[in-house]
């Protein structure tokens, strides 16, 4: 009996029927906890339906009530023209008023995430009996379900529409009263930003260039204005160089010294005042920063959801990164890395950038202009990612262009843009702080 009694799903049938009851009293209480949960929180189907009945009455504007709840059902088959209305009219008495609505819902929340639990807990019990998998990927599998349900994300069932709607809604909504909204995460590089309308939530963009060309410094440079702007955590991991390295250069970036200078110690007093200036502001940021080499993406997904708030990951670079399994070529392999990094943007809901370097290709060219088919070792990176952005600067060809002027110009083509057109960006390059300018001569187009 005992046995019987722990296997039963936990769920609470008098704060469903309140909550129901709840709003058939008093229907604006649907707005109240509209927010809180959705059908598929409710353990019971007649519940269930009820409850989206409900909602299609609320996103109609019709009035909800037991006559009108009745004739919904009845339409979708859910009660015959004779049954069901005691039922409903049960509800109604199940709760005096609808003034601890919100509790109610709390309740049926609660339930249902237990019964997500112990539906994770189940199949990661299964999979790791089944011995099928390598234990990293049972691992992976394990703390992705255990995260969706900390995130309120239910994988294990269907969306119904309704609940879709609700979420497009609101974000119109949200659109329409804040502007900014449209923009994404900003890279803070206005002529950029203008071509991409920032990036998006689950976008994976890709900056390729010849080695020199200022990738990691385009990167960090993006880094360091998101952390600044937003306020959230930005995950930076560095494969190439080491995190002392890395910070001298975001450093050098920031308070205008050279980077030679830096790197040798021969600093002047003025640089020490703005190396105590720029040091205060990038300690103020939330950056975190792990250079780890060869990291695969699954001990990258296992750090970053233990981060609080976070609002973008740096990844530098793709050609360092290692793969899980072991596969017959690199091609193989990088085309795993590059689907498995554009899954984590999704589940975590945050902008990566990443950083690939590109093959000789443009070296044998007369427009060594970069192309989408000189990403190197697989044609899936270019596939997989929303936005694709080469760094070019002429000078890099031929030094002697760029004559004593500190700042050369930069061409950053956004070679892919899945939310837009492609187009090129003018922007200054200055070598000695590693750092990119925007610039007032901006140039945007198709090409």
């Amino acid at each position: 009996m005992q046995d019987e009694l722990m296997k039963k799903l936990p769920f609470s049938m008098p704060a469903e029927q309140s909550l129901l009851g709840s709003i058939l009293i008093d229907p604006a209480a649907l707005d109240e906890v509209a927010d809180l949960l959705n059908a598929e929180d409710f353990y019971l189907s007649e519940h269930k339906q009820i409850y989206l009945a409900m909602r299609e009455l609320f996103m109609t504007n019709s009035e909800i009530d037991v006559v009108t709840l009745i004739d919904m059902l009845t339409v979708k088959g859910i009660y015959d023209k004779s049954g069901g209305e005691d039922y409903i009219r049960t509800l109604t008495e199940a709760v005096p008023d609808a003034l601890n609505v919100k509790d109610y819902a709390r309740i049926v929340k609660e339930k249902s995430v237990l019964r997500q639990l112990i539906g994770a807990c189940n199949e990661i019990s299964e999979t790791a009996y089944s011995e099928q998998k390598s234990v990293s990927s049972i691992l992976d599998h394990a703390e992705h379900l255990i995260f969706d349900i900390a995130q309120g994300r239910d994988t294990k069932n269907f969306q119904h529409i309704q609940d879709v709607l609700r979420d497009v809604y609101q974000h119109l909504h949200d659109l329409n009263t804040n502007k900014e909204a449209t923009q994404g995460t900003q890279t803070g590089f206005s002529g950029l930003d203008r071509v991409l309308a920032g990036m998006g939530k689950s976008d994976l963009v890709l900056v390729g260039a010849r080695p020199g060309m200022g990738k990691t410094a385009f990167a960090l440079n993006i880094a360091t204005n998101v952390a600044k702007q937003t306020k959230k955590a930005v995950c930076i991991f560095s494969l190439e160089m080491s995190a002392s390295q890395l910070v001298s250069r975001m450093i050098a970036s920031e308070a205008l010294i050279n980077s030679y200078a830096l790197r040798t110690g021969e600093l002047k007093p003025e640089d020490w005042e703005h190396l105590a200036k720029a040091s205060g502001e990038l300690a103020g940021c939330n950056i975190l920063i792990d250079d780890t080499a060869g990291v695969t993406v699954t001990a990258m997904k296992a750090k970053l959801r233990r981060v609080k708030d976070l609002g973008l990951v740096v990844i530098d670079y793709l050609g360092l990164m290692q793969g899980d399994g072991h596969k017959d070529n690199r091609v193989q392999e990088v085309a795993e890395i590059s689907r498995s990094l554009k899954i984590m943007a999704k589940e975590l809901m945050v902008p990566i950038i990443c950083c690939a370097q590109l093959s000789r290709g443009p070296e044998s060219r007369t427009d060594k202009r970069p192309l989408l088919s000189d990403l190197r070792d697989s044609g899936a990176i270019e596939q997989d990612a929303d936005t694709v952005i080469f760094l070019y600067r002429s000078e890099y060809y031929k030094p002697d262009e760029q004559g004593s002027q500190d700042t050369s110009i930069a061409e950053v083509i956004i070679a892919k843009n899945r939310h837009g057109s492609p187009g090129t960006v003018e922007m200054g390059w200055n070598g000695q702080y590693t750092k990119f300018i925007t610039i007032d001569k901006t140039q945007e187009g198709n090409g």
